[in-house]
């Protein structure tokens, strides 16, 4: 099976094995689309033939109520990846920082407008935590810095204190600090690490979310940028195509924001899962690290995708991250069954 950039190649393995698999490789909700979100897809189908509000109205003002910011500083998207791009077009740097290993994503948004990108590699001694030797690679042609909280692949976080000592040194040179926030609400305690409530004191500050991975959306695609600076914002909307967030992806959207439930179910799932995954994977002899989102970094033998593929199941092979090699693997956080198969099948190869 082709290895694409990202996990979640559902397809890739139906085409070569003609079943489907136990997908590890996806970091989505393990409790899979809410019913009632569901339900709004499917209200909105009678309204599918018009045009959707390029500007997302109703979905920002429901966004901007539940993030407490002001409407018009919320941009939706077509997933955080079109945003991503979104801010690389209308930004253009020149020079761009980036921790190694993260999400791919950066690096290639940049590429498309010729920017270089300085990456501030992360070391496993320091069980690939963002340090404070960071603020030294934040120099004064960098224009541009991305930070994943918390971290895809290693699922560490960046201390609240590092974080905001982070964004004044970028305040003080001029550099945006783009922090994606795609898996932070699954913790529940996100809200003490979330930067949010400083968007007002710091226009230098954009930060990522998406509705994809806590909501089980992935096929949905929705995000959303929140930044103080509307002037960036809008040259992010006029970077892309209009149109970028369907009608049904909106109604989506709106349904997720009040399923409250729905998402302390998932926070608390995978709160308790995962260090019981954590532990399972350590006494199979593996090294973990410790992450605090919903999926675990581990090293192990090479060749575990191909292994596990003929088995039924799919992990993400971490060796295409810079600052990782093949040996390193990435699991998502499941329910207790599908955690306990993935397991098993991963004895049976290693035993």
């Amino acid at each position: 099976m082709q290895q694409l950039l990202h996990g979640g190649d559902w397809a890739g393995y139906r085409a070569q094995y003609g079943r489907d698999a136990l997908d590890m490789s996806a970091n989505v909700s393990p409790l899979g689309l809410p019913p009632e979100v569901a339900r709004a897809i499917a209200e909105a189908l009678p309204s599918a033939d018009r045009y959707p509000d390029p500007l997302c109205r109703e979905l920002c003002a429901a966004i901007g109520a539940a993030e407490n910011v002001p409407p018009q500083q919320v941009l939706c998207g077509n997933g955080a990846a079109d945003l991503i791009y979104r801010l690389a077009w209308a930004k253009k740097p020149r020079t761009a920082l980036v921790t190694a290993p993260a999400f791919a994503e950066y690096e290639a948004a940049l590429d498309t407008v010729g920017c270089r990108t300085v990456r501030f590699y992360l070391s496993e001694k320091d069980d690939f935590d963002v340090t404070e030797a960071l603020l030294d690679a934040i120099t004064p042609e960098v224009e541009l810095v991305f930070l994943c909280q918390p971290n895809n692949p290693t699922g560490r976080l960046v201390s609240p204190a590092l974080l905001r000592t982070v964004l004044s040194r970028c305040a003080a040179q001029g550099t945006l600090l783009a922090v994606d926030e795609c898996f932070l609400e699954f913790l529940p305690d996100c809200s003490r690490h979330t930067l949010v409530p400083l968007l007002a004191e710091h226009p230098n500050l954009l930060v990522l979310k998406a509705f994809t991975k806590l909501y089980g959306m992935a096929g949905v695609r929705l995000g959303y940028a929140l930044c103080a600076d509307k002037a960036l914002l809008e040259r992010m909307r006029q970077a892309g195509p209009p149109w970028a967030v369907s009608s049904l992806a909106q109604a989506a959207g709106l349904a997720a924001l009040r399923q409250t439930a729905y998402v302390g179910a998932v926070r608390a799932l995978i709160e308790r899962e995962r260090p019981i995954l954590a532990h399972g994977l350590e006494a199979l002899g593996l090294r973990v690290v410790p992450g605090q989102a919903n999926y675990l970094l581990f090293r192990g033998p090479v060749g575990l995708c191909e292994a596990l593929a003929a088995r039924g199941v799919v992990l993400r092979g971490c060796g295409n991250y810079p600052g990782l090699g093949p040996e390193w693997y990435r699991t998502a956080v499941r329910t207790r069954p599908e955690n306990r198969k993935m397991l098993d099948a991963l004895r049976e190869v290693l035993v």
